[in-house]
């Protein structure tokens, strides 16, 4: 079986197509290969599969074998890696995911090959419950929560997975190793969350750290950089169009108002090609 290893700012898959269903054990080959000392070493296992609704379906696997409803990165790198590998010709495509739907997707084909890739995302969901969190409130917006004895304040978005988006004094040298997965895990949380700590620097930039349910710290997350800038604009920090700074490079994002749709642009780059006994 071929796969292929692409990252999307450093959040890294493996990436199989020619399938056309999830293997019974994916669970436990997304465990084996995305270890990194003993297996190829990933984020996550993405499969890219038949839809009926979509151009293509896109299935994406943690590192510990937990299944993924929506993942920014990981559609930037399908996206690439069909186009490049001439699954389609089309520079505009549609995805089926898990929990978004299915999203339409812009390629920027740069000398033949996809530089740079824009995803309607769809629109935020709010609401406490849909996120879910237990805080039954139309929206979730600065709302305190305690782990060992210490307060945050969260803002809830779901992007198709859910996050909650804390704002601290510096994102960048956060100890996100301590507080990420103790958030992560939290009873107010039905489903576990994706964690983002965020520094407003101005209007039109954020620098964030992030904790991904299932994959711990990893060095970008698309869903919650948008998850970030919807925050940031319901908190009244930013404009509805920022540069989000991750670990692995920037992401520009758009929450339009006109449709409440969020739009993700950045990259996706392919790493090598092998195959798999």
């Amino acid at each position: 079986m071929k796969f292929t290893k692409l990252h999307g700012l450093g959040n890294d898959f493996i990436v199989i197509a020619g399938e056309k269903e999830l293997p019974a054990d994916v669970d436990q080959l997304a465990i084996r290969l995305c270890n990194r000392f003993f297996g190829i070493g990933a984020d996550g296992l993405v499969y890219i599969l038949p839809s009926e609704k979509a151009d293509f379906k896109m299935r994406i696997i943690n590192s510990d074998g937990s299944e993924a409803e929506q993942c920014g990165n990981a559609i930037r790198c399908v996206s690439k890696y069909v186009y490049d590998h001439k699954l389609t010709n089309s520079t505009e495509i549609t995805v089926e995911t898990l929990g978004a739907g299915v999203q339409k997707v812009q390629l920027n084909v740069q000398e033949g090959k996809v530089a740079t890739v824009r995803v309607d995302m769809g629109q935020p969901i709010l609401q406490g419950l849909e996120v879910p969190t237990t805080v039954d409130e139309a929206k979730v917006i600065n709302h305190p929560i305690e782990v060992d004895g210490r307060e945050f304040r969260f803002t809830a978005v779901s992007m198709g997975n859910p996050h909650c988006v804390i704002y601290v004094d510096d994102a960048v040298n956060f100890d996100l190793a301590v507080w990420g997965p103790k958030l992560e895990v939290h009873p107010m949380f039905p489903r576990k969350i994706n964690v983002e700590f965020a520094t407003v620097k101005n209007r039109a930039f954020t620098d964030m750290r992030v904790w991904e349910r299932g994959a711990g710290p990893t060095l970008a997350c698309g869903t919650g950089a948008c998850a970030t800038l919807v925050s940031s604009v319901l908190n009244g920090l930013t404009d509805r169009q920022a540069t989000v700074s991750l670990k692995g490079g920037d992401l520009f994002i758009e929450w339009n108002e006109e449709d409440n749709h969020v739009y993700m642009t950045g990259p996706a780059e392919e790493v090598y090609q092998g195959t798999l006994d």
